[in-house]
């Protein structure tokens, strides 16, 4: 009984470490580019990913101001973008957990739908952190 308790615990470390993942600047740039991303918009993005996740995939922040939360890599809010209910939803069509994978397709996707009715100012960490300032060099 004492072997089981300490394998146990070492499985369940295990577990919940398999599902969280954290993206160097470079991991990140080539599956942005995956994800068809343009090359025009990476500096940008990856700015963006480190500000609002630190590269993480697992976080969600919050509560907000106005309750809501945000989820994932590139954190989504869930009182416009993600339904944190039972069934997809809302402006990506998506449940909010989906955005906390490590295979980061819809996540990517709900950036994109962003992205493109809101632009990159729709992320608060870009404007605080990003916006006007160096971006990082990739050399990827």
């Amino acid at each position: 009984m004492a072997c089981i308790i300490p394998l146990f615990c070492l499985l369940l470390c295990l577990t919940s470490t398999s599902f969280a993942k954290t993206f160097t600047k470079c991991e990140l740039v080539r599956e942005l580019r995956q994800q068809g991303f343009p090359e025009h918009q990476m500096k940008d993005l990856v700015c963006l990913v480190e500000a609002e996740s630190s590269f993480q995939t697992h976080v969600k922040g919050g509560p907000n101001v106005d309750g809501s939360f945000d989820w994932g890599l590139f954190q989504i809010n869930d009182r416009y973008w993600c339904n944190a209910g039972g069934s997809p939803g809302k402006g990506c069509n998506v449940r909010c957990n989906d955005l906390l994978s490590d295979n980061i397709s819809a996540s990517a996707s709900c950036a994109k739908t962003v992205l493109a009715q809101q632009g990159i100012g729709a992320w608060t960490g870009w404007v605080n952190k990003c916006k006007g300032r160096p971006l990082p060099e990739l050399g990827c």
